[in-house]
């Protein structure tokens, strides 16, 4: 039921057009129930007792007919109303959820998204949220519908034959218990299908992303093996809830067909006794089905629901997760920063119990430019990923201008970094969209400027449409110099005073790299910098150099100072190249 309560909470703000679509409904059941009575009025008035005796039948027969089209149209004219209005009402809590889920996904820290695949956050989004609506729409307006219509059949059949009511019934508690036999197994299959395709959309994605990879290296059949034996597992499952969803329609149907054959034989003893009219016998027919349609929307109902829970359950399970990184209660916001950087005895740690930094001490001082040296693991991409709080050290603080990152809210730290990665991403869109990410306000004039410090307004000028053109996929349009460049004037445009540069070389050849540095020597003028890198020529003569190891700071000092103390920077430098 809690799961329910808290759908129920995203159609508040529809409370009144929900319970407009009710009264509409409650007309609309009224006049479904009116239907077979211009059907008894002719059978037991007309053709029962014959036109001798109603000399006026060719008035009242066409009368009654229209009646019944009347009523019909009216019906599903009510209905064509209420269905609209419902739906509606389904798709604006389905966005409002849609919406509350990738915003709080994009403002969780890296820590969560490290430990899940994003193709199951996106599944979540994209089709898990519509259990809101099914739940909305075959659930609860179904229940309604189903309880009044149940109601008003009941006190219309007890009026024609109370007898014959009892008997209808007596099938009913064998239907709700079928119906609860089935539920669990329902919800507990169709939780397994929704991870099973959450499974191969990830490895279709997987699988297509890294098309060049997959050509590359001849594994087409491969990768189409691994997704045949993910879509198979998913087949598997989707079978099994068919099964028990035919093997459960199989029961209720057979249990209302032994209450309706029930129903003729002792209705039609009743007529011949003639204590029932054969009037009244087909309408209470009619009024069977109208009691037995309703049991049975509502075990397709119960059984959607069940399918639906498991939907909205994964969506609450994102919405119910605390946050890894949050502002103290007294954080602020800083306008500007003069970039002082302190680590002060910080560990950190992806897990508890494997800490990939360990009791680092490190002053940075405003507009010096660090840069940080060790082996694959050494943990320098983690020691910069906590400068702008992508996550938080599990020991010790980090400060800025002498102020705890902490009581800095992220949003506005996160103004004044730049960071330009080794593999830029970008998005696919305009080259002009992609440069003004963190700027979108720009003008077409600081952009080009931005461009042009970047050394990328020429080739840019060169595309199909300029600054227009739009990049592709991840950037795939763009060669890896190229998108490097968009990323630097990426940051150029956010002119923050804080700038981090992780491995933005290593992936280049010696040429572009030679380029790509004088331009990035450019943008660390003025700024508070940390470069991480294994090319030591890039780094050498900086204002600081960071030796890591094992997540600790073995060394630092000037380039020069290092080389003379004959340590681990020494060895480094004089074998010419950097172990991988």
């Amino acid at each position: 039921m809690a799961i329910y309560r808290r759908v129920l909470r995203y159609y508040r703000p529809f409370l009144g057009q929900t319970l407009l679509g009710l009264l509409l409904s409650f007309f609309g059941i009224g006049l479904n129930l009116l239907k077979p009575w211009p059907f008894k009025i002719i059978v037991d008035n007309f053709l029962r007792t014959g036109p001798a005796i109603h000399p006026d039948w060719r008035t009242w027969i066409p009368l009654l007919c229209l009646a019944l089209v009347a009523i019909q149209l009216l019906w599903g004219i009510i209905n064509w109303i209420t269905n609209y209005l419902f739906v509606k009402i389904g798709l604006q809590a389905l966005l409002k959820l849609r919406t509350d889920l990738y915003s709080y996904l994009q403002s969780l820290s890296l820590k969560y998204h490290d430990t899940r695949r994003s193709t199951d956050s996106s599944f979540r989004v994209a089709y898990d949220s519509q259990s809101i609506q099914t739940i909305y729409n075959k659930g609860f307006t179904n229940i309604f519908g189903s309880a009044i219509t149940l109601a008003g059949t009941f006190v219309i059949m007890v009026q024609l034959d109370w007898q014959l009511t009892l008997l209808s019934l007596a099938i009913v508690p064998l239907i709700v218990g079928a119906i609860y036999i089935f539920a669990h197994r329902i919800r507990r299959e169709s939780t397994s299908i929704q991870e099973q395709e959450s499974a191969v959309l990830t490895q279709a994605q997987e699988g297509l992303s890294s098309i060049r990879m997959v050509h590359a290296f001849g594994r087409e059949e491969f990768e189409v093996r691994q997704f045949h034996h993910q879509a198979r597992q998913s087949l598997q499952a989707n079978l099994r809830l068919t099964l028990t969803n035919v093997n459960s329609a199989l029961v209720i149907s057979t249990l209302m067909v032994i209450g309706t054959a029930a129903m003729y034989y002792v209705g039609t003893l009743h007529v011949l006794a003639g204590t029932l009219t054969l009037g009244s016998l087909l309408v209470f027919s009619a009024y069977l089905l109208m009691l037995y349609q309703p049991l049975e929307s509502l075990t397709y109902t119960t059984w959607a629901m069940e399918g639906a829970t498991a939907g909205a359950r994964r969506c609450f399970e994102v919405l119910d997760r605390q946050h890894d990184v949050v502002d103290s209660p007294n954080a602020v916001p800083v306008s500007s920063v003069n970039g002082a950087i302190a680590f002060r005895s910080v560990s950190f740690g992806y897990a508890e119990d494997r800490h990939v930094l360990r009791d680092v001490d490190l002053q940075i001082e405003p507009n010096q430019i660090v840069g940080l040296v060790g082996s694959t693991g050494a943990g320098k991409s983690t020691l910069l990923s906590l400068v702008p709080r992508f996550y938080d050290p599990i020991k010790g603080s980090i400060t800025l201008d002498g102020r705890d990152l902490r009581e800095i809210t992220k949003r506005s730290l996160r103004t004044h970094v730049a960071i330009v990665l080794q593999d830029t991403l970008l998005f696919s869109t305009t080259v002009r969209e992609n440069i003004a990410y963190g700027r979108p306000d720009a003008t077409e004039e600081e952009i080009v400027n931005a461009a042009r410090r970047a050394q990328a307004d020429d080739f840019i000028r060169q595309l199909p449409n300029g600054y227009t053109s739009l990049v592709g996929e991840r950037g795939g349009h763009l060669s890896v110099g190229q998108r490097q460049r968009i990323g630097i004037a990426r940051a150029f445009l956010k002119n923050a005073p804080i700038l981090l540069l992780d491995e933005p070389t290593s992936a280049l050849d010696p040429a572009t790299e030679s380029a790509i540095m004088e331009t990035i020597k450019e943008l660390m003028r003025g700024r508070t910098t940390l470069i991480a890198t294994h090319r030591l020529a890039t780094i050498h003569n900086l204002d600081q150099i960071v030796v890591l190891e094992h997540g600790r700071i073995v060394e630092q000092g000037y380039g020069y100072e290092l080389v003379a103390r004959g340590g681990t920077y020494a060895k480094l430098y004089s074998s010419g190249n950097f172990p991988l």
